[in-house]
């Protein structure tokens, strides 16, 4: 039999990149890591073949030679994935769904005909053998989480490296913390497991063997969830791995009490970690209370993040609006906190009930719910009825993207990250992709755009102060065209107000 493992294409928001991945000749940032993930566990029942629609369309040729279709999806990526669906459905194409999209909501979807929900290293094999019998039943479910030495080393080889920014590989599933409106721990439980690391070096040197040489994303949502084992286990083996076998740098998502750790910031930074991705949220106190962000709470913020962007490590931070106890202060106070801390990609959104949450089901509860959650927290609405008026939450939510995205506001805050930063321990040779994005951000930026003051500013600046962080600068003013972009689709009735200087 045949299977084509289709990932959805996503919606353009501030994770997509798009607009940046331009500059770079690449079409999407990372490859679908879980599809390669179960491909190994299907190879003896398929001939396989994976089709990113991130990369690439969908073509009549590859439902014409499937007799199955692997469909896994993000919520953001929904309308998408039933396009998908509804094009396997006309073709005769059997659909198999799993991923987070269906393991809440996998009652919404008509048109698959088995559900692979959960863990896949738990779930798959039974579906496999039914379907093997001839008795495959739609919906193949379970309560255990997988123990990751199950998990094969991904089928790297079937993604077109070359259209990708960044590998990725996985090292821990769970988070010990339980946020209230996170799906992580409903997904992946509050125990963090953790790949045995021999099995994460065998992934990197797969990767090296197939000729990547760039940046890998840890997928984790909490890399330093379980830091014992990360602190004894898997950052020795990658400073090691470095020494012997890099340069390769990573990047990933941590919480911010990782920065109580000096020792562990400096093992991070080593070990090539080069950027992490952190939840702030609010800088409300009552509001982290109320959401049960205990991490975040009797803690200074902004030293914390300094302490890691210090060590080399730059930090990107989520943002969330719209918690019940916040005023209508809490718009400007945003502001000023991430001006503060010098967090260049601050992704802002307005907070959404996703399915499986506390939050959702409290809410519910409550009788707040409106609709099912989109996962793409850009677009100024949610789910559910907010204390706060929601003409204000929109109002004040346009008005925070305006000022933070503004050139003469996102400039600014990028200095202060460069004030501040010191250059990584482990570094990436310049290639023909990053001379290829300097020079089309020289026109595109510096020339042709309304934030070229702003843009050679910064370059001038950064050879003054900083001249061993160009590349880091060139790179940071890219991604700030592209988050520009995204306000200006969202929120075109501030358009010129986000092209122009704010004071």
């Amino acid at each position: 039999m045949k299977a084509v493992l289709i990932y959805p294409k996503f919606p353009d928001t501030f994770w997509s990149l798009k607009h940046a991945l331009k500059f770079v000749g690449k079409h999407a940032y990372t490859p679908p890591l879980g599809l390669m993930t179960i491909a190994p566990l299907l190879e003896k029942h398929f001939e396989l073949r994976l089709v990113d629609l991130n990369v690439r369309p969908l073509r009549r040729s590859d439902l014409a030679w499937a007799d199955y279709a692997f469909i896994s999806a993000m919520q953001v990526q929904e309308e998408s994935a039933r396009q998908i669906i509804a094009r396997c459905n006309a073709s005769g194409v059997k659909v198999v769904a799993g991923g987070p999209l269906f393991t809440h909501d996998h009652e919404r979807f008509d048109g698959v005909n088995h559900f692979v929900l959960n863990e896949a290293e738990v779930v798959l094999p039974q579906f496999l053998a039914d379907l093997k019998e001839g008795r495959a039943g739609r919906l193949y479910t379970t309560d255990r989480f997988a123990e990751l030495r199950e998990s094969p080393v991904p089928r790297f080889d079937l993604s077109s490296m070359k259209h990708y920014v960044s590998m990725c590989v996985q090292y821990s599933r769970g988070c010990p913390f339980n946020c209230e409106f996170c799906d992580v721990t409903a997904l992946f439980g509050r125990r963090p497991r953790v790949k045995p690391v021999e099995h994460v070096i065998a992934e990197l040197n797969r990767l090296k063997e197939l000729g990547w040489r760039g940046q890998v994303f840890f997928v984790d949502d909490n890399i330093v969830g379980n830091r014992r084992d990360v602190k004894h286990q898997l950052l020795p083996a990658l400073i090691e791995w470095q020494r012997t076998n890099g340069p390769m740098t990573f990047c990933s998502q941590a919480s911010i009490d990782l920065a109580d750790d000096p020792e562990l910031i400096d093992q991070l930074s080593r070990a090539g970690f080069t950027t992490l991705f952190i939840g702030i949220e609010t800088p409300d106190t009552d509001a982290l209370m109320a959401c049960k962000k205990g991490q975040n709470i009797n803690r200074d913020m902004l030293a914390d993040i300094h302490r890691i962007q210090s060590a080399g490590i730059e930090v990107q931070g989520g943002f969330i609006v719209g918690f019940d106890n916040e005023s209508p202060s809490i718009f400007r106070r945003q502001i000023n906190f991430i001006q503060s801390s010098g967090i260049v990609s601050a992704m802002v959104g307005i907070l959404q009930a996703i399915s499986g949450t506390r939050l959702y089901q409290r809410l519910r509860e409550e009788g707040r719910l409106l609709s099912v959650a989109t996962g793409n927290n850009v677009a100024d609405v949610t789910n559910f009825i907010t204390t706060m008026d929601a003409q204000t939450l929109r109002d004040g939510y346009a008005y925070l993207l305006k000022n933070l995205y503004a050139p003469k506001t996102y400039y600014r805050r990028l200095r202060v990250f460069l004030s501040r930063y010191q250059r990584p321990k482990v570094r990436l040779p310049i290639d023909r992709h990053q001379i290829q994005a300097f020079c089309r951000s020289v026109v595109r930026l510096g020339i042709l755009g309304r934030e070229r003051l702003q843009y050679w500013r910064l370059l001038f600046w950064t050879l003054l102060h900083r001249p061993k962080a160009l590349n880091t600068a060139v790179t940071l003013a890219i991604l700030g065209h592209h988050y520009r972009r995204i306000c200006q689709k969202y929120f075109r009735g501030e358009r010129s107000a986000l092209s122009a200087s704010e004071d």
